[in-house]
């Protein structure tokens, strides 16, 4: 079972998942195929929430929006604002960095399609409260759509009609913390002109700017 601020490799804290999981890496045995761990220092001023692993994304890479469509975007930003360094290439092993920076999901198993349940995104919430708790250094989280808005809010034990999702959207939270929200970088979002890589840039900024304050 899982402890501390990650979830064990054979994690089955979420049946449905745990299924899932087994079945993927029976279809694809050279596959990550278990929970995904955080990526970045622990040092780190800054944290990026996600949703949940891609299948064939982090699922597969074994890293945090590697390998799919949203993180094209999202390490992009993260390079282009000195918060990465070297060169992403869509997998584990490209030797890309991050400085002063760190990603998690707050879901750390693939959903089918997706979609992770109620009763798994609470389950997982132990974890990354747990994560947020280790991160001595931390001063803006940085929320890629709603469920991880809420995930965030929910484990620091605040309210959520305090605390409301919207795109651009700057929190305060304890500690002297900053919390900002974004549409989630994925596929539909980009595709549908929801989130353009412009918004999604002005939110990193945003973000930057506390860190340098």
């Amino acid at each position: 079972m899982g402890q501390g601020t990650a979830p064990e490799p054979d994690c089955a804290l979420c049946p449905r998942l745990a299924a899932f999981r087994a079945a993927n890496a029976a279809a694809y045995p050279d596959w990550f195929n278990a929970p995904v761990p955080s990526f970045g220092p622990p040092d780190a001023r800054l944290l990026v929430v996600g949703l949940a692993p891609g299948l064939r994304g982090a699922n597969r890479t074994g890293r945090p929006f590697t390998g799919d469509f949203a993180g094209d975007l999202l390490y992009a930003t993260l390079l282009e604002r000195g918060l990465a360094e070297g060169v992403y290439a869509a997998r584990a092993g490209d030797g890309l960095t991050l400085s002063g920076c760190r990603i998690t999901n707050a879901v750390r198993c693939v959903p089918p399609e997706n979609k992770p349940t109620t009763g798994e995104i609470n389950t997982c919430r132990t974890f990354l409260a747990a994560e947020i708790a280790s991160l001595a250094h931390l001063r803006v989280i940085l929320a890629l759509g709603k469920i991880a808005h809420d995930a965030v809010i929910r484990a620091l034990g605040l309210r959520l009609s305090a605390h409301s999702f919207a795109h651009g959207a700057a929190h305060a939270l304890p500690n002297g913390r900053r919390l900002f929200d974004s549409y989630h970088c994925s596929r539909y979002n980009q595709n549908t002109g929801r989130l353009t890589p412009d918004m999604f840039r002005a939110v990193v900024d945003a973000c930057v700017a506390v860190l340098d304050e």
